[in-house]
């Protein structure tokens, strides 16, 4: 996976770099404010092409639409980041190891659309701070570790989507429930006597059959540095405002070139739509239970995009692991990864056990521990306990 650091476009009033700015949807100067003229194409100006999987397949090797990286592979986690030409030395945008440029070359097929920016900085930074603040049993070196370190990137994700009409022949069963009476011994009053009950059952008989159904935008994350369940918890994305892709809404963040290839994407997104077929072949099975045996799914009128999708990043190492933070730069979802703290986590067991005597003690009017109910000693010291535990639980 490649970590472009983008394009870079020049301010015409003061000669510094500009990018592209969420809260004004633009190209904006960051030193002296002033805006990029030549907007790029916004939402609806025109469709986003769907490419033939198959023809694009045989067409790649040769003549695909490609662009050429130079990658640095990180050692944590595998990551392949990009420098800039001017740089020699960087941090891993997603597990927060230390980088030494070391090029190679990597062709790859361009994006066609792009979701730009939408939530700015200082409100995915308030986002993060929220998220650990609002995380209880978090160490609390990680806690300071994660204010200090708090550098939070931008960087578009590569996806890919995937249409399909799918065809699928099953063998199954189906389950129909009955119920039989059974009679059996009980123990009444010390005496032994007969009673029944009614118990289900299942009759199965086989099931065969045809099942159609049709995907769009099958959404697939084709960057391998970030767990596929923390991308796909992201979800879901406003894919209907998707843009051509345009260098300008690159301007200022980083962006990943794929690692899982367009094979590779379109056989995750089989296993994702076969979740769906399988759904549907139990509803076309009816009964009150189902068993598939077998399912044989052709694929016909595969396309696919090759998309860009905006995060706000923020990587941090704690005992020697990396810990990763997303935000989705166009809704503010936040998800993320998080260590327990298990000191803080038995310290709050203790408080809850503490604070369980200190009311059975009192509800039982302190006869079972030989202290009087006008004494507050006892009580006294319960509660200077279960206080002690919380700060140092906090």
């Amino acid at each position: 996976m490649t970590a472009d650091p983008g394009p870079s476009f020049v301010c015409r009033q003061c000669g510094a770099g500009v990018v592209w700015d969420p809260s004004a949807a633009g190209l904006t100067c960051p030193y002296c404010g002033a805006p990029a003229p030549g907007a790029p194409a916004t939402a609806g100006r025109a469709p986003i092409a769907e490419l033939d999987y198959e023809a694009h397949l045989a067409l790649l090797a040769e003549r695909g639409e490609t662009y050429e990286a130079l990658t640095t592979q990180c050692s944590g986690c595998g990551a392949e980041v990009g420098f800039a030409p001017d740089v020699v030395a960087d941090l891993c945008p997603f597990c927060g190891a230390g980088l030494v440029r070391t090029s190679e070359a990597r062709r790859l097929i361009k994006p066609q659309a792009v979701l730009p920016f939408r939530v700015p900085r200082e409100q995915a930074h308030a986002a993060f701070r929220g998220w650990i603040d609002g995380l209880w049993f978090t160490p609390n070196a990680l806690r300071r570790l994660a204010r200090a370190e708090a550098g939070i990137q931008g960087i578009y994700l590569p996806h890919w989507t995937y249409d399909a009409a799918t065809t699928s022949r099953y063998r199954g069963e189906r389950g129909e429930h009955y119920y039989v009476t059974v009679a059996y011994t009980a123990t009444e009053n010390g005496r032994t006597v007969q009673r029944t009950r009614q118990e289900r059952r299942t009759r199965w008989h086989p099931a065969s059959g045809v099942v159609h159904a049709p995907f769009d935008d099958v959404l697939v994350p084709a960057a391998s540095a970030l767990p596929p369940a923390l991308c796909h918890a992201l979800e879901p994305w406003d894919l209907c405002e998707l843009v051509p892709y345009d260098d300008a809404y690159l301007s200022g963040f980083r962006t990943l070139g794929y690692t899982l290839d367009l094979p590779g994407g379109f056989a995750a997104a089989t296993r994702l739509m076969d979740e769906q077929i399988r759904a549907r072949i139990r509803q076309d099975i009816g009964g009150d239970e189902q068993r598939i045996h077998q399912v044989d799914t052709r694929y016909a009128d595969v396309r696919f995009k090759h998309l860009l999708l905006p995060v706000w990043v923020s990587a941090y190492r704690y005992r020697e692991r990396a810990y990763r933070f997303l935000v989705n730069a166009r809704t503010g979802e936040v998800q993320g990864e998080r260590p327990w703290s298990w000191v803080k986590i038995a310290l709050a067991v203790l408080v809850a056990l503490l604070v369980a005597l200190l009311v059975a003690v009192l509800a039982g009017g302190g006869e079972s521990v030989g202290w009087a109910p006008g004494e507050p000693a006892l009580a006294a010291r319960l509660a200077g306990m279960a206080g002690a535990c919380r700060l140092c639980a906090g």
